[in-house]
């Protein structure tokens, strides 16, 4: 795997010492020979000039090297990176998820074989609390950046600090609105995957669409992305509809939707943005009330990405956007070879992001996380692909299109290998 770098600049901070300048009196006397009263002039007080003091800002962090993480194996002057990894070890839902996670991160520095550089975990509950607690603890130890957390509020936690000490933040989030001021998102935002098949859709000539949302913030933020990219490629939304997660509430949305199908005249693709065992249940629905799979072209997001689905006759045939197959495939083998286990599908995020970060250590001079390294415009390349960060934190990937058939996954469109340089003017 190669990973791009790129020069660093670094600032200096001055501070001000307050000056002050105090002006005095000046008093005149006047005489003669004759013998006159003497009359002096009263003496008039000048004002006191003071400059303000500026104070030094006030650290959220403080930054010891006396405390930094040694451990007693490290030859002195080993000069350590140090890279810590904030997960939900504690969340009784999360945890398997985060163990997989952090055994991917410990594969690739096994992998990469860098004796200088530490990883350090840190375990959250999955609260903003614990995990501000956890980044804390983190910087104070020295960390030079952070891989994680999980979930949003865990990272809004912590950006703050890692904004105070100037660290960067690699977060699995896919919440595009906790991106920014050092919080980089190596995750997969639904406006992406979105993004990728509504594009494809449209070229194979389906531009009239129905939607079906969950009832949920995912559900909030997944129809914004479909109705932008609908309308950024002059297709139309015909009928959408919002869903509760429950076989029973699904019934009266499909219906609706149906409704405006008319017999193949409504709409030509329908697009549901979940997987599991709710895609499961929803889909049977659309052709239980006439809306034909074989006329009407079902698409979905990554979370489509599931060998489980090729056996749901109504998924036949239906699209979604996803990493290239074949670099994720060799990491899956990989992984089960070092855990004997199957890694959950986003386990390749922690891979990629601590691949990404011991590669970058292996730079000499300067800071190798700094924001221009980070958010070099070639990008990366990982076991999920090409991506790159851009300045806000959001992340670019380049993605396939994946079609679910009867014998397994099947990729109809390839990934691009690469970005493409902005057009010169």
């Amino acid at each position: 795997m190669h990973f791009k770098i790129s020069a660093y600049l670094s600032s200096a901070r001055h501070a001000l010492r307050p000056a002050l300048f105090v002006l005095g009196a000046l008093v005149l006397a006047g005489c003669s020979s004759s013998p006159k009263p003497v009359v002096q002039a009263p003496v008039q007080p000048q004002p006191q000039v003071q400059q303000p003091v500026q104070q030094q800002p006030e650290h959220l962090v403080e930054r010891n090297p006396a405390n930094y993480y040694s451990p007693p194996f490290l030859p002195p002057n080993a000069n350590p990176v140090r890279i810590a990894v904030i997960l939900p070890f504690n969340n009784s839902r999360a945890q398997d998820l985060a163990n997989a996670l952090y055994n991917a991160a410990q594969l690739a520095l096994f992998e990469f074989d860098r004796p200088n550089v530490l990883m350090m975990p840190k375990a959250t509950d999955g609260s903003a609390g614990s995990a501000e607690r956890a980044a804390r603890q983190a910087l104070e130890e020295g960390a030079d950046i952070i891989l994680g957390p999980l979930f949003s509020a865990e990272v809004q936690a912590v950006k703050p600090l890692a904004a105070d000490t100037h660290v960067p933040v690699l977060a699995f989030s896919s919440d595009l609105d906790v991106a920014g001021d050092g919080v980089h998102l190596l995750s997969f935002p639904p406006s992406l995957e979105v993004d990728r098949i509504v594009d494809y859709t449209v070229l194979q000539g389906k531009t009239r669409f129905a939607a079906l949302y969950p009832q949920s913030a995912f559900g909030d933020r997944v129809r914004t992305a479909f109705n932008q990219a609908v309308a950024a490629r002059a297709g139309t939304v015909v009928a959408s509809a919002v869903y509760p997660r429950n076989a029973q509430g699904m019934y009266a949305p499909v219906k609706q939707i149906a409704r405006a199908y008319d017999g193949g005249n409504g709409f030509d693709a329908v697009f549901m943005p979940e997987g599991g065992s709710v895609i499961k249940s929803l889909a049977p629905l659309l052709p239980y009330n006439d809306v034909d799979p074989r006329q009407v072209q079902f698409i979905g997001t990554g979370q489509w990405d599931d060998p489980s689905l090729t056996r749901e006759p109504p998924l036949q045939g239906g699209l979604f956007a996803a990493p290239p197959l074949e670099a994720h495939k060799r990491f899956v083998e990989r992984y089960r070879r070092a855990y004997g286990a199957t890694p959950p599908r986003l386990a390749s995020l922690a891979y990629d992001a601590a691949g990404l970060a011991i590669a970058l250590s292996a730079r000499g001079g300067g800071n190798p996380y700094s924001e221009d390294v980070l958010t070099d415009p070639e990008g990366f390349s990982g076991v999920d692909g090409v991506f790159r960060f851009l300045p806000d934190g959001g992340i670019e990937r380049g993605l396939a299109v994946m079609q679910i058939t009867a014998s397994g996954l099947k990729q109809v469109d390839p990934a691009p290998t690469g970005f493409a340089p902005a057009p010169a003017f």
